[in-house]
């Protein structure tokens, strides 16, 4: 059955309602379109955690700054929509930046707060606050059971979970591992940009993080070492960040730190840019 894409906020309440009547459950999958094999697992987790799966496709304007690149961004609605079909999604949620923001840029925002304006939020100022204040719409909207995400945009995920406690919203967050090619390159709607020389460039990011979880059980000096080791190979690849960070706080580890951690890998390849991330152990080296 091909999925209905539906575009307006009264539209899809009516359609969510009428589900919600019968008793179904809903998940809510938000996206920017181009859609590929991350989001496609990301729909596939919400088919298993809820009845109804609302994917919405939305090019927010508020999470780019003046100098990125939110024109150039990729909009394959066609094509997106066939896939929502393949995959058994009935609803798209697919509206335009007048029916999101019908007075303009909104004046109320939420906002991220301090761990908003490291890594990403510091190459990309205001990027959360755009994307907690969608997220926040979104949620409001379609009112979900669940709404997922991927692990590829860490920060993000640990944003959106810290504004739904914060803010005392019903819904569960759930995370998806990132889906990766064979040869380790994350999935993103950006590799298309990407030429086969760039391409080649761009594993640099997964390799770094490879070697860096090889060097976990020697300590944070060692991690990092390993993934700049990887990096500075390549003068195509302009590093932004490399971070380890506590997952429960996302802070930077300190050197005595032990135990789960998460590294952070921030680069552009040509005028691409791309994130990475992995999860690591921290152990002591023999010194400690």
């Amino acid at each position: 059955m091909p999925t209905i894409a539906v575009a307006t906020i009264v539209g899809l309440r009516t359609a969510i309602t009428a589900a919600r009547d019968v008793g179904r459950t809903v998940a809510l999958v938000p996206t920017m379109g181009a859609l590929h094999a991350g989001h496609l697992a990301l729909i596939e987790r919400a088919k298993e955690a809820a009845d109804l799966v609302v994917v919405s496709i939305f090019v927010n304007p508020l999470q780019f700054g003046a100098n990125e690149d939110l024109d150039l961004y990729p909009r394959t609605l066609s094509a997106d929509l066939e896939q929502l079909s393949a995959a058994g999604v009935p609803f798209a949620f697919t509206p335009s930046v007048d029916e999101m923001y019908p007075h303009g840029a909104t004046q109320t925002r939420v906002t991220a707060g301090q761990i908003g304006s490291l890594y990403e939020g510091r190459s990309r100022a205001g990027h959360f606050d755009g994307v907690l204040t969608v997220v926040s719409k979104l949620l409001n909207i379609v009112r979900p059971d669940v709404v997922l995400f991927g692990q590829k945009d860490a920060q993000q995920v640990f944003l959106v979970r810290r504004m739904v406690a914060d803010l005392d919203e019903p819904v569960r967050v759930e995370t998806v591992p990132t889906v990766r090619e064979p040869d380790g390159l994350a999935l993103s709607s950006r590799n298309r940009f990407l030429d086969a020389k760039q391409r080649r460039a761009a594993l640099g990011l997964s390799g770094a993080l490879e070697a860096a979880e090889s060097s976990a059980d020697r300590g944070i000096d060692a991690v990092l070492a390993a993934a700049q080791s990887v990096l500075s190979g390549d003068d195509q690849i302009e590093l932004d960040y490399l971070k380890v960070v506590d997952p429960a706080t996302f802070l930077p580890v300190d050197d005595g730190y032990r135990g789960k951690a998460v590294i952070l890998i921030a680069a552009r390849v040509g005028t691409t840019r791309l994130i990475d991330n992995a999860t690591i152990f921290l152990q002591g080296t023999q010194g400690h």
